[in-house]
């Protein structure tokens, strides 16, 4: 499946092990392994996530089973990103700029 209603702000585990196609077993491991999975609880103690949530467990799926990479493989990956994500805008554009320095040096 892998698409996310656009109507829906809240699902549960149900739901998205449906939307994700994988067992409610599998979200709950990996939400012990990975500490960007961090759905609430209702009131009912039902775990409750949004939309965030599936985006990250959709990315996570992806590198397991499509990627084939480990836990600890995803999870590096996932952490690359997240730091990526913190960075500046200039940040990053001066890194590019060094980098691109760097190569045309080596070209010359």
């Amino acid at each position: 499946m892998n698409w996310i209603p656009e109507d829906k702000r809240f699902f549960r585990i149900g739901e998205v092990s449906r939307i994700i196609g994988v067992e409610p077993y599998v979200l709950r491991y990996w939400e012990s392994e990975f500490s960007q999975i961090r759905p609430r609880r209702a009131d009912s103690n039902q775990r409750t996530y949004q939309r965030k949530d599936l985006e990250i467990i959709m990315e996570i799926k992806r590198l397991l089973y499509e990627e084939k990479m480990t836990i600890e493989g995803a999870k590096k990956r996932l952490r690359q990103k997240d730091v990526l994500a913190a960075r500046s805008p200039e940040s990053v554009l001066s890194d590019v700029e060094y980098e691109l320095k760097e190569i045309l040096h080596i070209l010359t």
